[in-house]
């Protein structure tokens, strides 16, 4: 499988793994590493470097279903940022 990058506004992910059962995607800066979650106001999770502001990593909640109703995701980080699903 190729590896996935993910590019959410100026962040970019290039980890990405979604359990398709709980609709949650996970998206990660390098290897996912032990990190400090902060809720968004969205209900999506953003992973911090401990100590620091730095992302390293998102969890969001009921991914596929937002953007089949909605065609994006809302994310708060601490910036709202969008992502678009790409159009075929």
């Amino acid at each position: 499988m190729e590896p996935m990058r993910v590019q959410i506004g100026p962040l970019i992910f290039d980890h990405a793994d979604y359990d398709a059962e709980g609709d949650v995607l996970y998206l990660h800066v390098g290897e996912p590493v032990d990190a400090e979650g902060e809720e968004t106001p969205e209900g999506h999770v953003v992973r911090f470097e401990p100590g620091t502001q730095r992302v390293v990593g998102l969890t969001l909640i009921n991914a596929r279903s937002l953007l089949d109703r909605d065609g994006r995701l809302i994310i708060t980080v601490p910036e709202t940022l969008e992502a678009s699903a790409p159009t075929s």
